[in-house]
């Protein structure tokens, strides 16, 4: 090996990111003024993506697996930076890196209640609290939309985002499923398979699938609840005036059965 070789293998970079977190979702390989030496060796793991971002503008997009970039697999920054006769190298470019794992356990929920028209009940206002799963489906549609140029981007920065968006759309979801409000405990999975569907559109434009929307949760007003504890409660008691002759009944064959006590259950009747 010629010196000049044994020198140019030392400045080979190695462009690679292991992820140790559980919340990351894009991280930017920081180079000294994003300089990538000709012959880099870029390793994307699975449930990475690379993505090489040329002056703010979206470039190529690597799969999984190990790569030694050169022009032939570079070729969108190629043209980009007008390399018509090969690599200048060494050469800038931003790297970022995607995670495209299933980020689990995100919660959504009403801060205020939601006004809702029920069948039976007319206007009620209804809390609703669950999870959802998101991931990553089109990289490039969600640095160009979200991320940025953030060198660290995490859940936390578009939970918010992504939960006013869920809540948005489950006062439309409840009365398109046109479940009585009594009934939308039996019917979490079918109302929130209509949310998700609802929302689904507005998570592409942000690159993002949602993998799984849960509904954990319905909860009416303390008072209607208790209205309605009311209206159960005479439901299991059934027509007054038949039960007030029932326990009648019960008193006189008591009192037959009894002869000492007629006379106070006379009294009592």
């Amino acid at each position: 090996m010629s010196l000049w070789s044994k020198i140019g293998g030392e400045f080979i970079d190695i462009i690679e990111w292991t992820d140790d977190t559980q919340d990351t979702i894009v991280y930017r390989f920081e180079r000294h003024n994003n300089e990538i030496k000709y012959n880099a060796q870029l390793t994307v793991r699975e449930s990475q993506v690379a993505v090489f971002v040329n002056e703010g503008k979206v470039a190529d997009v690597f799969q999984p697996g190990m790569y030694t970039l050169e022009t032939k697999n570079l070729p969108i920054l190629s043209t980009l930076q007008g390399w018509k006769y090969g690599f200048a190298s060494p050469f800038k470019a931003e790297v970022y890196f995607l995670n495209t794992k299933r980020f689990t356990d995100l919660k959504w929920g009403t801060m205020n209640p939601v006004m809702l028209r029920d069948p039976e009940f007319g206007p009620v206002r209804l809390r609703a609290f669950g999870t959802y799963a998101i991931r990553v489906k089109d990289p490039a549609a969600f640095i160009r939309e979200i991320a940025g140029t953030d060198g660290r981007f995490t859940t936390d920065e578009i939970t918010d985002q992504l939960r006013n968006l869920i809540v948005t759309s489950f006062a439309g979801a409840v009365a398109k499923a046109n479940i009585p409000v009594l009934d939308l405990s039996a019917n979490y999975d079918k109302v929130g398979q209509v949310i998700r569907d609802a929302i689904q559109p507005e998570f592409d434009a942000y690159g993002l699938e949602v993998a799984t929307l849960l509904v954990e949760n319905v909860s009416l007003p303390e008072e209607v609840e208790k209205a309605l504890d009311r209206r159960s409660s005479m439901g299991v008691v059934g027509d007054l005036g038949r039960y007030t002759q029932y326990q009648t009944a019960e008193a006189i064959k008591a009192a037959a059965e009894n002869p000492g006590g007629a006379a106070g259950i006379g009294i009592g009747m």
